[in-house]
């Protein structure tokens, strides 16, 4: 089965070709810094490579660039389309109403657009490449892949909310938990790795979204993400925690509009509030030239990070590993070396050398006296769902 792999962020679409079930990449690529001027199209395939910028405004645009380099007449992946047997689509929210892999039809797809005020940055990108990859696939069974399903695992106790229990009872209010596909992918080979029968692993999924989870024994058991994807860690445009009541305030006392003060927390805070910048590389490079801004930003988005790390260390009553994945994660030596620092008392302990080597695979970049293994392993959402894709069509 030939599977085409969406994965809509809230910034970039990345997408893979697979021949499953050997698992192997036809082709693969990313447009990332969508809505920017500096939008960049990276494309690989045992034919031609791209890696140019490109003008990209908004997902349809990115989608539509993606199947023309699919159909290309001299370079394509594919001689038609019709070889597409199978679209993964990643989506973020699934709520409580899908817990797995599911078909997509008509009432799948209401039930996604039904979740876009919970996840306004995600949800509505991945229902757009849904439509296009139907109008454009029409002979393709289509696959939808949510975020919050391996997180169905965190007990009651983690998930619910302090809150009239009518909340979570007659409206499913409570913690759903998200980046839940990479998450997996990473901790599964984090087990495999460590060879450990019972495990405690601590897994920070950093991107333009961010995300940190406590996996015990291969399952979600607490996640930083909560309702939607806003609270938790600092992100590239989104605030991560903060205290509630500064909403009511901004209402009430400075007179903003709800639906401005929702703008304001999804997509001008986070990074870009505090910088200028969403882009960690051009934080890092503007903190090297002496911004205080930039410097305090980085200080900010570390504190946060160590903070969850010795949360969910006494949650599970220790830690095994640690591992950093996602472009930021796999990526950035700096917030790495800086999460690390000084945290030999929870044994974690990092080898600067190692950390500043660069790998396309697993690197274990820990002490070899470190009780804690600290791993960068790259998530490969994109593999994990067409896996999945591929198993629902095939039972």
């Amino acid at each position: 089965m030939i599977v085409l792999v969406l994965n809509s962020g809230s910034s970039s679409v990345k997408y893979q070709l697979f021949s499953m079930p050997d698992e192997m990449v036809i082709c693969s690529g990313v447009i990332d810094r969508i809505g920017q001027l500096d939008s960049r199209i990276k494309h690989n395939s045992s034919k031609f490579n791209v890696d140019e910028q490109v003008e990209i405004s908004d997902h349809k645009n990115a989608l539509d660039y993606i199947v023309n380099l699919l159909k290309d007449r001299n370079n394509g992946a594919i001689d038609s389309i019709e070889e597409i047997e199978a679209v993964g689509h990643r989506v973020v929210h699934g709520g409580s109403t899908f817990k797995n892999t599911i078909e997509i039809n008509l009432v799948v797809k209401s039930k996604i657009e039904e979740l876009f005020t919970l996840a306004p940055l995600h949800n509505p990108a991945n229902l757009e490449g849904i439509n296009v990859a139907e109008s454009i696939f029409t002979n393709a069974k289509q696959a939808a892949i949510f975020d919050t399903a391996f997180h169905h695992s965190i007990p009651e106790k983690a998930y619910k909310y302090a809150i009239p229990n009518d909340f979570l009872d007659k409206h499913k209010i409570r913690l759903y938990g998200f980046h839940g596909t990479s998450h997996k992918y990473v901790s599964e080979r984090a087990i495999k790795y460590l060879g450990l029968e019972n495990s405690k692993i601590i897994t920070i999924h950093l991107g333009n979204g961010c995300s940190i989870s406590a996996v015990k024994n291969g399952k979600s058991i607490d996640h930083s993400l909560g309702f939607s994807p806003a609270n938790g860690l600092i992100m590239g445009t989104r605030s991560g925690d903060i205290d509630h009541s500064l909403i009511f305030y901004l209402v009430n006392t400075l007179k903003y509009d709800i639906e401005d003060v929702n703008r304001i927390l999804q997509t001008e805070s986070g990074m870009l509030g505090l910088t200028g910048y969403s882009d960690l590389r051009d934080i890092e490079k503007e903190a090297l030239k002496g911004s205080t801004d930039c410097k305090l930003a980085l200080d900010m988005n570390v504190y946060r990070i160590r903070k969850y790390i010795g949360s969910y260390i006494a949650a599970m009553n220790g830690l095994d590993c640690v591992v950093f994945t996602a472009g930021i994660g796999e990526n950035s030596e700096l917030i790495r070396k800086m999460v690390c620092k000084d945290m030999e008392f929870f044994g974690i302990e990092m080898d600067e050398s190692k950390n500043s080597s660069k790998a396309s695979d697993m690197m274990d970049i820990s002490k070899e006296n470190s009780k804690v293994k600290i791993l960068v392993i790259p998530t490969n959402e994109e593999l994990e769902i067409a896996r999945q894709t591929f198993t629902l069509f095939n039972k």
